[in-house]
């Protein structure tokens, strides 16, 4: 139990400094913006860069974590992420881009690695609850985001706060140094078999078994709404609702919280409540009627009401992820958790490259960021009814 819970911890760091990269562009841009010379709206560009690297990364993860330990890809996705970051911390365009393509490297491989640690170690009838934790990293990582890169952008610069961001990863690495050996040791990791990596038997894996090609089919839906949340409502806010960063940001940051608390709560949900498909179908429907009511968002709504619904996008939009990978470890075969979470995650990473890209051409031809949530919500609201309308006939 020790040993587990240690692996549980670190792996929740990793997870809490890859997604505090991740979303750190997107409240550096309204600052950053004049300095680069691109307006803020970009920023999704950005994003796209990085989950268009994380889309190979992730699928060659089982074989290289075959190779390294879960651990060791662990430290490996850490280092990406915050040289990456420093990167776009020069205001360079080209030297932005390079930086978004590393930090999507590491974070290609941060899920498929924890998975593979925690699938057989993960008491089975915890699994939902245990994942949901162990990904309740992302939502903690753009909690603290929102609430630290604007208190030092307005001390010192969004410069030194994007760095400030990259060079926190040395302290996990570290620390994930600490149990490396023990940890990847005890581990249940296949063997390399010497066969050259490839990107196509992790995605023949997947979209072979119905299951788990419907949950990777729609977990592109669902991380487009994810990372569209976290791309553009601070943006949002400020240009549409007109306000201040921080009080932009602090709303991102409640999101987040219920991101937390909502992945924590949907875990329990789906081992003690409800089948792991009905739940992800609920989520589908609660994501559709939040980005509805805030692609209508303006000057005139009470500051109330954007916290109130933030709270339910973020509760859905950000707290699906950990019922989604426990049911994908479940389905897995065994052995083959890394390649089967890699593979669901390449379609997931799909989402997150084309979906705020749609999004951000929707925004340029309507100067409107209405039909975009609207747009993201028609799509994951389908694919809940989906979930649940299996659920009914199987």
């Amino acid at each position: 139990m020790q040993i587990f819970l240690i692996t549980l911890a670190v792996t929740l760091a990793v997870q809490i400094q890859a997604s505090l990269v991740v979303f750190t562009p997107p409240i550096l841009a309204p600052v950053a913006q004049s300095d680069v010379g691109m307006s803020a709206a970009s920023v999704g560009l950005v994003t796209a860069l990085i989950y268009l690297s994380s889309v190979p990364s992730a699928l060659l993860s089982g074989s290289i974590i075959a190779r390294l330990g879960a651990i060791r890809v662990s430290q490996l996705c850490v280092l990406f992420a915050g040289v990456g970051m420093i990167l776009m911390v020069s205001g360079d365009a080209w030297l932005i881009a390079i930086g978004a393509l590393t930090v999507g490297l590491g974070y290609g491989a941060v899920t498929p690695s924890s998975s593979t640690v925690l699938a057989d170690q993960a008491p089975r009838n915890l699994r939902s609850l245990i994942f949901s934790v162990k990904q309740s990293g992302v939502p903690i990582g753009g909690a603290i985001a929102g609430a630290l890169v604007p208190y030092l952008m307005q001390v010192y610069s969004w410069r030194f706060a994007g760095a400030v961001i990259g060079l926190i990863g040395i302290v996990v690495i570290i620390s994930a140094e600490l149990i490396r050996k023990k940890v990847d040791s005890v581990s249940d990791r296949p063997v390399s078999d010497g066969k050259p990596i490839n990107l196509i038997d992790p995605l023949r894996l997947v979209f072979s078994n119905r299951n788990l090609r419907e949950l990777a089919v729609s977990s592109f839906a669902f991380s487009g709404m994810q990372m569209s949340l976290g791309s553009y409502l601070v943006v949002m806010l400020t240009e549409r609702a007109l306000l201040s960063v921080s009080l932009a940001g602090s709303a991102l940051s409640l999101a987040m919280i219920a991101g937390i608390f909502g992945r924590l709560f949907w875990g329990v949900l789906a081992d003690y409540g409800f089948r792991a498909r009905s739940v992800l179908g609920l989520l589908g429907l609660l994501m559709c009627g939040s980005a509805f009511f805030v692609a209508f968002v303006d000057d005139s709504t009470a500051m109330v009401l954007i916290y109130c619904f933030s709270f339910v996008f973020g509760a859905s939009a950000v707290g699906w992820n950990g019922v989604y990978l426990a049911e994908v470890a479940r389905i897995a075969p065994s052995g083959q958790t890394g390649s089967a979470t890699g593979a669901s995650l390449a379609m997931t990473y799909s989402g997150v490259v084309l979906l705020p890209t749609v999004f951000w051409i929707i925004h340029e031809v309507t100067q409107s960021y209405t039909m975009g949530f609207v747009t993201l919500g028609v799509l994951a609201g389908w694919r809940g009814l989906l979930f649940l309308r299996q659920e009914k006939f199987d």
